[in-house]
């Protein structure tokens, strides 16, 4: 159903037809530049689900090119993310492998992710805020260095993608902001540090 849903505003994007929606337009953007960029000419109706698609390309609502799907390249990102922040918090080889490998072998992370959905991209954006958010706490002793400003903007970019696709997002901006107010209140009590 989501399919036929999030499809027909990807159709929308690509004919520059006026629609609304509940959810920020982000996602819905990134589906129909995917479809655009494999060729789809928007003209596939998505009245109701298990329509088939026959002439139309539809791998492109789904893909960037026919071989390589945009929602599921999007998903095979959740794997190296997980890896990275389990890795970087837990300095822990084994329990980053035994995270990826859950990960991969996930079948709703798999279903979901070959599909016309807005799932596999704001997943992509939480997950991309959290190894951000992480990777920033990582550089905390050299602040205002290449890298801290690097991973800063990271989570910046990142909390912002996960808004724009849902506003489920605002709960990832939730935790950066308490991991912020807990930096904050570490700063502010060390007191060998200058005010500025």
């Amino acid at each position: 159903w989501d399919e036929t849903h999030f499809g027909k505003m990807g159709s929308y994007y690509i004919n520059r037809t006026f629609f609304f929606d509940v959810h920020p337009p982000l996602g819905k953007m990134l589906i129909g530049l995917a479809g655009y960029l494999s060729g789809y000419d928007g003209t596939f109706p998505f009245q109701k689900p298990g329509d088939r698609y026959e002439q139309h390309n539809y791998v492109g609502m789904r893909g960037v090119r026919p071989n390589r799907r945009f929602c599921a390249f999007l998903g095979s990102c959740l794997v190296p993310f997980a890896y990275l922040t389990v890795l970087e918090l837990s300095r822990s080889l084994p329990a980053a492998l035994l995270t990826a490998f859950i990960l991969i072998f996930d079948t709703g992370c798999i279903t979901l992710s070959q599909y016309i959905l807005l799932d596999p991209i704001l997943m992509f954006f939480l997950m991309g805020a959290v190894l951000s958010m992480v990777k920033c706490n990582s550089c905390a002793d050299r602040p205002f260095s290449a890298s801290w400003w690097f991973w800063l903007c990271l989570t910046g970019v990142n909390l912002a993608g996960a808004m724009g696709v849902k506003f489920v997002g605002l709960f990832v901006v939730l935790l950066v902001g308490l991991n912020t107010i807990y930096d904050l209140w570490d700063l502010l009590g060390d007191l060998s540090l200058s005010l500025v």
